[in-house]
């Protein structure tokens, strides 16, 4: 571990807090300042969450962060002691804000198969969401200019969950499942948690930090998953083969 740190030039973050505190800075914080000469930036993987509820308005990264679950309130701590680390050391930190991820296996069209969709509809209420293939680019195109900042990586139309659900039922042609009120539905705690936050989130930073994403909404990437036949688990094949 200690020669894999010594040449490490970018690090990446991705470890949720708890109530300790952020993981890896408790097991490897001072490793971090000592032992890695040739670290060159860290990019912090965190959450739109840390925003807590806007009421549905417009949020960017200069937005209060109003964090409502346990989980989000540790995010922010997190962030912030990374920060401090990168100014600490003198090395660039990315804050990557993370919307709802989809891709592969996780994703509307593999729900409605396996028969696990549901079309919950609270007025008012949108998501944010992200696919996997532009977290993986905005990381790329960070690290690859060593670049700090807080920016939100997150698609470009918050949209209301059950019209997500309707266009994949569309794509794949079969009907989508009927509505269900929120208020009659059952949620886990965790999953009811999600619906106390209500807001849109702008990407606006990354996009001037000169990344383009490669999915720009979910009907784009839900359309390019079915054509692509890798809504399942990423292998390419026709759409409705399994082999």
């Amino acid at each position: 571990i200690s020669d894999a740190l010594r040449h490490t030039t970018h690090l990446i973050v991705l470890v949720a807090p708890d109530e300790a505190g952020d993981p890896v800075l408790n097991a490897a914080g001072e490793a971090i300042r000592a032992k890695m000469p040739a670290l060159q930036w860290i990019g912090y993987l965190s959450t739109v969450g840390v925003y807590g509820d806007h009421g549905g308005a417009w949020v960017d990264e200069s937005a209060e962060c109003r964090p409502v679950s346990k989980r989000s309130v540790m995010r922010v701590a997190a962030e912030q002691e990374w920060l401090a680390l990168g100014r600490e050391i003198g090395k660039p930190v990315a804050i990557l804000r993370l919307s709802g991820i989809y891709g592969p296996g996780r994703n509307a069209l593999a729900n409605l198969e396996d028969g696990t969709a549901r079309r919950l509809v609270k007025p008012g209420q949108v998501f944010n969401r992200i696919h996997c293939d532009d977290i993986a680019g905005a990381l790329w195109h960070l690290a690859d200019s060593n670049r700090g900042g807080i920016f939100n990586v997150t698609d470009d139309e918050p949209a209301p969950p059950q019209d997500v659900v309707a266009y994949a039922a569309g794509v794949m042609g079969v009907e989508a499942p009927p509505e269900i009120p929120f208020e009659t539905a059952q949620l886990s705690p965790m999953a009811r948690s999600f619906y106390g936050e209500n807001k849109r989130v702008a990407n606006a930073a990354i996009k001037a930090a000169g990344y383009s994403f490669r999915l720009p909404n979910y009907r784009v990437a839900l359309e390019r998953m079915w054509a692509d036949g890798n809504w399942r688990d990423g292998q390419p094949r026709s759409p409705m083969k399994r082999s």
